[in-house]
């Protein structure tokens, strides 16, 4: 085919033949490249917020030593003190998860009323998030849950 339009054009013009075929081949490479992109791009933030979250529970553990001393102090066990901590982490992230959702909302709305792109958030999405989140919330949770469990109460109870 390329012969045929130089011989009718000239050998100086430059010509792109493809089929559809390649078009297509193209195209999807370039999304599975992009949805790589994103998949990378979510999993670090998933890493960098879990992180962020384990800080958080690490100071609010911290901050709560007196709290904890008394609790365990009038009985409470090990095992009291992790579900709390694990539910406050699970809590903190799935607020934060609800959050990120009504945002996507908001943005695939804004995209959709902007531009022709038929832009919407689908349920498996959602629970794709939520259930993101609450993993998130529990794996980086039980570090700091651990060390409020294993804290010793006279310790706690003298901290000021």
């Amino acid at each position: 085919l390329k012969w045929i339009l130089a011989l009718l054009h000239g050998p100086r013009h430059k010509f792109l033949v493809q089929s559809m075929e390649e078009i297509v081949a193209r195209e999807l490479n370039r999304r599975r490249r992009f949805s790589v992109f994103l998949g990378g791009l979510g999993g670090i933030s998933l890493l960098v917020g879990g992180i962020g979250i384990m800080n958080i529970m690490l100071v609010a553990v911290k901050e709560r030593t007196k709290e904890i001393g008394i609790r365990k102090a009038v009985g409470a066990k090990e095992r009291d003190l992790l579900v709390q901590f694990l539910v406050e982490a699970a809590l903190l992230c799935l607020v934060g998860g609800i959050m990120g959702i009504g945002l996507g909302a908001l943005v695939a709305l804004a995209v959709r009323g902007a531009t022709m792109v038929p832009a919407a958030v689908s349920f498996g999405a959602v629970f794709l998030g939520l259930g993101s989140a609450l993993a998130v919330g529990l794996f980086f949770g039980i570090y700091p849950a651990w060390k409020a469990a294993r804290l010793d109460p006279i310790v706690c109870l003298r901290e000021e």
